[in-house]
């Protein structure tokens, strides 16, 4: 094996994957007028209601300069409300507005349509996410 081949890489498919996942989330996505980053700080505020910026970026492993566009575009969207936290004004905090929690009703059909879209079981897409949880734990661990 060489290991500065491409197709030796245990990395490119994993980045190739991610890409055409993410292109594949968008036609679906259309449908509640989200982007797949967006779509994911949704999921985020849909399971825990409000969050700071900083838990919302932990929970997605994504920095605030990448995270705050995201946030200003939701909130255009009426979807989110970003208000600075009483105890700490450092602190921004995020929380759905009635249109982003209606918009979970809308968004039930995303994962059932890509897992669809894609031809697999649950049991495959359960199977392929547990796999990869695995490695980004081992990773999380390494870059502590």
């Amino acid at each position: 094996m060489d290991f500065l081949k491409l197709e030796d890489q245990a990395c490119f498919p994993v980045y190739a994957l991610s890409r055409v996942l993410t292109a594949h989330y968008k036609p679906i996505l259309e449908g509640i007028d989200l982007t797949y980053p967006q779509y994911l700080v949704m999921l985020v505020l849909w399971e825990h209601q409000q969050l700071s910026v900083k838990e919302i970026g932990e929970k997605l492993l994504l920095d605030s300069g990448t995270l705050t566009p995201l946030l200003k575009k939701l909130e255009s969207k009426k979807l989110i409300n970003r208000n600075r936290s009483n105890e700490d004004e450092r602190v921004v905090m995020i929380n759905l507005t009635a249109g982003g929690t209606a918009l979970r009703e809308k968004a039930k059909a995303v994962p059932e349509s890509f897992k669809c879209s894609l031809g697999l079981s649950i049991e495959e897409m359960v199977a392929l996410r547990d796999s990869i949880k695995i490695i980004l734990e081992r990773t999380k661990q390494i870059n502590k």
